[in-house]
């Protein structure tokens, strides 16, 4: 009777536990207004290297051109405020930045680790050319925002502040 309930218990151990930890996640993304949520774009695949995290998106219909794409602190791609007044996204929080540099340096530079290399969107709204982020870990990504700018991004906070990224057009939520 022993061996019986030790073998249930120890099936039921094993079949709640993972066999491996998680080496991908998914954000779904949607366009974003200072209304709130609007129609879905697509998707972005995180996946876990030995050299930080790849994102591959796989979006349509946003507008041409290099996009500000970075990791947002809160999940939540809400509207919010932002200098009194209601503006798309503001819920999901600043750039994530746990040692609290304050600093926006780009990727590689020792800044707040929300900087990502820039979302390149072709001629047709199209992106899908995955970026890498050495600096950081699924486990640093996974229940926060990830957010896509209206302008490019220059990784300095001159001349505009957070490299001239201007407003939030898509977020999603890194599940």
């Amino acid at each position: 009777m022993r061996k019986c309930m030790f073998i249930a218990a120890s099936a039921a151990f094993l079949a709640s536990t993972p066999l491996h930890a998680a080496t991908t996640a998914t954000a779904t993304m949607n366009l974003i207004s200072k209304d709130g949520t609007g129609q879905p774009i697509g998707t972005v695949t995180i996946r876990e290297t030995s050299q930080g995290i790849v994102l591959e998106p796989d979006l349509k219909g946003l507008p041409p051109g290099p996009r500000g794409f970075h990791v947002h602190q809160n999940p939540n791609c809400g509207p919010g405020q932002n200098n009194g007044q209601t503006a798309a996204g503001f819920a999901a929080g600043g750039h994530l930045d746990p040692a609290s540099s304050g600093k926006h340096l780009g990727p590689q530079g020792a800044g707040h680790l929300g900087d990502l290399p820039a979302l390149v969107v072709n001629a047709s709204g199209v992106a899908n050319q995955p970026v890498a982020a050495p600096r950081l870990t699924l486990k640093d990504v996974q229940g926060r925002a990830l957010m896509i700018h209206e302008g490019g991004d220059n990784y300095s906070d001159e001349p505009k502040p957070l490299g001239g990224g201007a407003g939030r057009i898509a977020c999603g939520i890194v599940k």
